[in-house]
């Protein structure tokens, strides 16, 4: 019996060294991806992204307000254009109007569970009223927000800076170190990472 105990005692602790020793061995070799796996193009990353948005549907639109604090909002954006703009539609009486004025960089998060992948967009926000844009970009399903929606109804366009990408699914993952995420930049702009 006390042969048994020690047998399983050793198997224990053999297992509890193995594991960590395991996940460092994973993680210095990329979290999973393939070793000398050539790095994805410019648009088999905004690919992926497409696919990251459709599947989570709504993303979250991130403002500035006027003490400088973050207001995060789900919103339920159209999908990217060729460009990857993004439009979004609001009440013109919301805070986030306002934000905007004040402070035009945003940023939009979209985060697909099945997929296990998100992507972040930081970009410039531009309020749209123009009557054909908004007939243009209009659900129906959005009637019972915006019963008036020629005059209760306001477009947000945003245009991309850059992007950032996590797909399981694709098996794109960040940087082993540190763990940033593969970027696209679509125009020059100051980064502080």
């Amino acid at each position: 019996m006390q042969i048994l105990v020690n047998a399983k005692l050793g198997m224990r602790t053999s297992l509890f060294l193995f594991l960590p020793t395991l996940f460092l061995i994973a993680a210095n070799e990329g979290l999973g991806q393939e070793k000398g796996k050539d790095k994805l193009t410019r648009e088999q990353l905004i690919a992926a992204a497409r696919e990251v948005m459709a599947a989570a549907g709504n993303c979250a639109l991130i403002t500035i307000d006027e003490s400088g604090e973050p207001r995060v909002r789900v919103m339920d954006p159209f999908p990217p254009d060729s460009n990857m703009i993004v439009w979004l539609g609001t009440n013109p009486n919301s805070r986030k109007v306002e934000q905007i004025r004040n402070n035009p960089h945003v940023n939009l998060f979209y985060f697909d569970a099945s997929g296990q992948g998100y992507v972040t967009i930081a970009g410039t926000a531009r309020l749209v009223d123009d009557p054909e844009e908004k007939n243009e970009r209009w659900k129906t399903e959005w009637e019972a927000f915006y019963p008036n929606h020629a005059e209760a109804y306001l477009l947000i366009e945003v245009t991309p800076d850059w992007l950032e990408v996590l797909s399981g699914k694709h098996g794109i993952s960040g940087d082993a170190k540190t763990w940033k995420p593969p970027t696209v930049v679509f125009h020059a702009y100051n980064s502080k990472d």
